[in-house]
């Protein structure tokens, strides 16, 4: 989970690039489109419509404010979707990774963007004073376990949902609670009435003393669903392969019984499996994960380091792989295929890093550790991917990509959110929303529908895009309503297709509309609270010149302050665009930022159109 092994790739017998050719079937990437990480969003292009919505944002000053929690480790979050409910489980601990207690929580959500407050449904597991660790010179004093978990949940063949968690046993920093040394795999129901079954030992490790256990072995349970779900599990090599980490090293209901990790996997239409694991490390099985054809090979051309990968077949019978496509963990991109070997294009999902408010031991930047929801645990009505993944291992988000997944549009855009139909205001937006600075359709004062862009926190934004057809000379309109104009700051760029801005336009805390240009910024006019601005751009890259006009009024030329080969997306963000971290960038934060738990004054930003038309 937090360390890079050579050695690993090594005993996992990893093939050459001669061999892998020669391999009957090997998932492969073949694109041209390749990161750029010393950019959040490397350089990629969007997928069309995708919908980036934070579930969880830690705060350790205020935990009134954050449901009550204080910890600020939050991590490894897995997500299903059942009783047309989405259920979203990540582990959490106080400051650092592997460092406990530990606790695993659970949220839900019936539509995907409104989640409800998260419940400890596998608490802090206390090791009895005394306790030996086999291999480790220590005794157990006031420890906890850790906890940690490749897989979340199962949905049994009686349609019974059930939580799975790990406990480990870290005894000190230097100890990796994935030995399999630990306490073991727990399980408990999720019940329809949104109440918990009792917790049982699904399969305790070896080492451990059952007559120090919290909680009985499945075995002992009266209900007969939950025993035979508890035999689903274990008879199925998909779902044991998911536990190799925190397993007995030479557990016999582990198929692929080698260190390589955070294995996921689809079904391709002639029954054959494709694995994934760390490193991009991939393989292919004949028989249901019995067995597999060749010993996991890093998968040619894939891009990826120490992050996990997700692959899925999507509900348009195509195939998509999401994982960080660099030796950093951004950015968030999805690459799709038509038959899940051959992998072809590479495309933005989340481009963003928050700033990391909480340091902590291994906290990694970015987004990372993504899952979407495993073919056992469950199918969305709406058809589209559903993602979840950890920002710096800190807060916890999910995505919604729609199928099928596209980077372009055809047409100009010309959207008037009011006239448009419930629910499908943002269909080819994308946007970026925090708890404290979302991005949402709102009813506006008057009653109509507009995109509402909100913003307390200090360190985060808000931010909506949209992509429009490549144009080197382009009218852009779009009607804003600020609703103060002496705190805040609402950004509006005009980029190019690698996100590259051209033009940038600011709704200033000084109450001053300004173009930057250049160095500095050139002011455009003054600007009111809940007054509405129709803004009109006439872009001409040829010239690097545009016209702006406010409210009609020509308000004269500007110099764009960055050449790009055409204009592809308008970008409205709450805050300056974010450079830190970078590639250079020392990773293990351990210092917090200045009252990162205090929302700021609220500034709040109203737009009810855009309209975008090429100029011949």
């Amino acid at each position: 989970m937090r360390k890079i092994y050579i050695k690993i790739w090594i005993a996992a017998g990893l093939l050459t690039a001669t061999q892998a050719s020669m391999a009957q079937d090997t998932l492969r990437y073949t694109g041209s489109t390749i990161v750029n990480a010393d950019y959040h969003h490397g350089q990629l292009t969007p997928a069309i419509g995708v919908h980036n919505i934070q579930t969880f944002r830690a705060n350790r000053e205020h935990p009134e404010l954050s449901d009550g929690l204080s910890w600020t480790y939050n991590h490894a979050p897995m997500l299903a979707y059942w009783n047309r409910t989405f259920y979203l489980e990540y582990l959490s601990d106080p400051v650092g990774e592997h460092i406990p207690p530990s606790q695993t929580l659970l949220q839900s959500s019936k539509d995907g963007y409104k989640w409800s407050k998260p419940e400890v449904i596998f608490p802090p597991y206390k090791i009895p004073d005394g306790w030996r660790k086999e291999g480790h010179p220590g005794v157990a004093k006031k420890l906890y376990a850790t906890m940690h978990q490749r897989v979340g949940f199962f949905v049994s063949k009686a349609d019974r949902l059930f939580a799975l968690a790990y406990y480990g046993i870290a005894m000190d920093k230097t100890d990796d609670p994935n030995d399999g040394k630990g306490i073991g795999r727990v399980i408990r129901e999720i019940k329809r009435d949104g109440t918990y079954g009792p917790i049982y030992l699904l399969r305790p490790n070896k080492s451990w003393d059952m007559k120090h256990t919290l909680y009985p072995f499945y075995t002992t349970s009266k209900d007969k669903g939950l025993v035979q779900a508890c035999k689903e599990i274990l008879g199925s090599p998909l779902m044991m392969q998911q536990m190799v980490e925190e397993a007995d090293r030479n557990d016999p209901l582990i198929p692929l019984n080698r260190p390589v990790k955070a294995f996921s996997y689809y079904h391709l239409p002639d029954g054959k499996v494709v694995g994934l694991w760390k490193h991009a490390l991939t393989s292919v099985s004949n028989d249901g994960g019995k067995t597999w054809q060749y010993n996991p090979l890093r998968a040619p051309g894939v891009v990826n380091s120490n992050a996990k990968i997700w692959g899925q077949r999507t509900s348009d019978g195509r195939f998509a792989m999401v994982y960080n496509p660099s030796e950093f963990r951004w950015p968030l991109a999805v690459s799709t295929s038509n038959n899940g070997l051959d992998y072809k294009d590479l495309l933005l999902v989340n481009g963003e890093i928050s700033q990391m408010r909480y340091g902590g031991n291994y906290k990694s930047y970015g987004p990372q550790y993504i899952r979407g929801i495993p073919e056992t645990d469950g199918k969305p009505e709406d058809g589209n991917m559903w993602l979840t993944y950890s920002m710096n291992k800190e807060d916890i988000w999910v995505a919604k990509v729609p199928v099928p997944v596209i980077s372009t549009v055809s047409g100009p855009v010309n959207e008037v959110f009011n006239a448009l139909p419930d629910g499908q205001e943002l269909k080819y937006w994308n946007i970026f929303s925090p708890l404290w600075a979302p991005a949402k359709i709102e009813k506006a004062a008057d009653g109509t529908k507009v995109l509402t862009l909100r913003d307390k926190d200090p360190y985060d934004y808000a931010k909506a895009e949209r992509m429009m057809p490549a144009a080197r000379k382009v009218n852009i309109e779009f009607t804003v309503t600020p609703a103060q104009n002496n705190t805040g700051s609402l950004q509006i760029e005009f980029q190019d297709a690698k996100g590259i801005a051209g033009v940038r336009l600011i709704f200033d805390a000084d109450g001053e509309l300004k173009a930057k240009v250049g160095y500095r910024n050139s002011g455009i006019t003054r600007y009111e609270a809940g007054k509405a601005y129709h803004i009109r751009a006439e872009l001409d890259m040829d010239k690097r010149m545009y016209d702006i006009y406010v409210n009609g009024e020509n308000k004269g030329t500007r110099l764009m302050f960055v050449p790009v080969s055409a204009f592809e997306r308008v970008t409205f963000r709450t805050g300056d665009v974010r450079r830190f971290p970078d590639v250079d960038t020392p990773t293990d934060q351990d210092f917090d930022l200045k009252n990162p738990g205090t929302p700021l004054t609220e500034a709040i930003y109203y737009i009810r159109s855009l309209k975008t038309e090429k100029i011949k």
